[in-house]
């Protein structure tokens, strides 16, 4: 698969695009967007889980993207619309996308089984060094890690999600860290000071 389906001429691009107006949305797609902001504001940004994303979020640059799709075709076309909504606007309007999946993934596993299935039509597009891809889901579980470890709650989201982010940001974004596994480590260390009851009382959906 060529990577053209994804380029855009200058005069193509969208813009502004990114202009959250909840009236727009479908009325089923409300509550999935103002409880995944909600995360993001109480615990990605709240807690600085993620030090990158609070700049993003306060510019209005981020793409929420709800997806209703069921059949196999449709969920992979709504993730190439996705590619090429992100991958066709700038950066300043549209820096990073994230995809919640409202239905039909709640099993981590079935989660899984898209996540890897979206990694290999990147690959076969030849987009991994355009974008990469993170992973969020309520019943999130590191492989390896004791199943009642808070860390867990790090990646556990209201809706399952798939983060869209641009490798060429990300780069540089990460120069300037001297360590990026350490902001990992220090976001257990966040976890543990603040107590299974207070991330349970912020994650519910997670417990």
């Amino acid at each position: 698969m060529s990577n053209n389906w994804f380029k855009r001429s200058k005069h193509e691009r969208i813009f502004p695009i990114n202009t959250l107006d909840l009236q727009k949305l479908a009325p089923s797609h409300h509550d999935v967007v103002n409880t995944t902001r909600q995360w993001l504001d109480q615990m990605v940004v709240g807690l600085n889980l993620c030090p990158f994303s609070s700049s993003v979020i306060a510019r209005d640059q981020v793409r929420y993207a709800v997806c209703d799709a069921i059949t196999d075709e449709q969920l992979k076309q709504f993730f190439v619309n996705e590619l090429q909504i992100l991958l066709g606007a700038d950066e300043r309007d549209v820096a990073t996308s994230l995809l919640m999946f409202p239905q039909g993934l709640d099993d981590f596993g079935d989660y899984l089984t898209l996540l890897e299935w979206y990694q290999q039509l990147l690959e076969q597009a030849d987009l991994i060094e355009h974008v990469q891809l993170a992973s969020f889901h309520p019943q999130y579980q590191f492989e390896g890690v004791a199943e009642d470890d808070l860390s867990h709650f790090t990646n556990r989201s209201p809706y399952p999600t798939i983060h869209l982010l641009r490798q060429d940001q990300m780069a540089r974004i990460l120069a300037h860290v001297s360590d990026p596994d350490k902001i990992y480590l220090d976001n257990i260390e966040t976890l543990k000071n603040l107590g299974r009851r207070r991330v349970e009382e912020l994650c519910p959906w997670g417990t």
